[in-house]
């Protein structure tokens, strides 16, 4: 495998983000990289985007460095067979014509983390899982719910509530969906 072609999108303390050519682009080499980065001392998260080609690592740098981190990439890169390189090419040519949702979305993650100054890239990076979006647009939906029927709630249902059972059921229900949520 030709690990030469491979850019450094982004180095700083703690942090590397490279480019991958097409022909090494492929979902097995993204899982060979990511678990062999993870048992690498000092590393505590690495990201692979098949369809861009990205791999973003994160690590301890009183622990490992930048050179320790690109060892272990062409290392895990040389031990690759030939046959996946093909598979990879072709992969990355299906990938490019169409990304997914998940994939964009995970690029214009990684976007705004590295635009942040690097004091805020924890927060960033926090708020911007997948679990922190859900209850954020839960929580959106919960106060517009109760806005456009704050009128109704104070004017009816709390004056007739037997009346306005059905709306009182529906309102417990969504509530208990909602805690349930934030409880798992």
């Amino acid at each position: 495998m030709d690990a030469s072609s491979i850019q450094v999108l982004q180095r700083d303390s703690g942090y590397l983000r490279l480019q991958l050519p097409a022909s090494l682009r492929s979902v097995a080499i993204g899982a060979a990289l990511e678990s062999s980065l993870k048992s690498l001392p000092g590393v505590q998260r690495s990201t692979w985007l098949t369809a861009e080609g990205k791999l973003a690592i994160r690590f301890d740098s009183a622990i490992a460095t930048h050179a320790d981190v690109a060892r272990r990439v062409k290392a895990v890169l040389s031990q690759q067979p030939q046959s996946e390189t093909a598979e990879a090419a072709s992969e990355a040519t299906a990938a490019e014509a169409n990304p997914s949702l998940g994939a964009r979305a995970e690029a214009l993650r990684e976007k705004l983390i590295s635009a942040a100054p690097a004091r805020f890239r924890p927060l960033v990076d926090s708020a911007t899982t997948e679990k922190a979006i859900t209850n954020f647009t839960n929580d959106i939906v919960v106060f517009y719910l109760i806005k456009t029927h704050w009128d109704l709630i104070t004017k009816f249902w709390l004056k007739d509530p037997v009346k306005y059972g059905n709306a009182w059921l529906t309102v417990f229900y969504l509530v208990f969906l909602l805690v349930r949520y934030r409880k798992s």
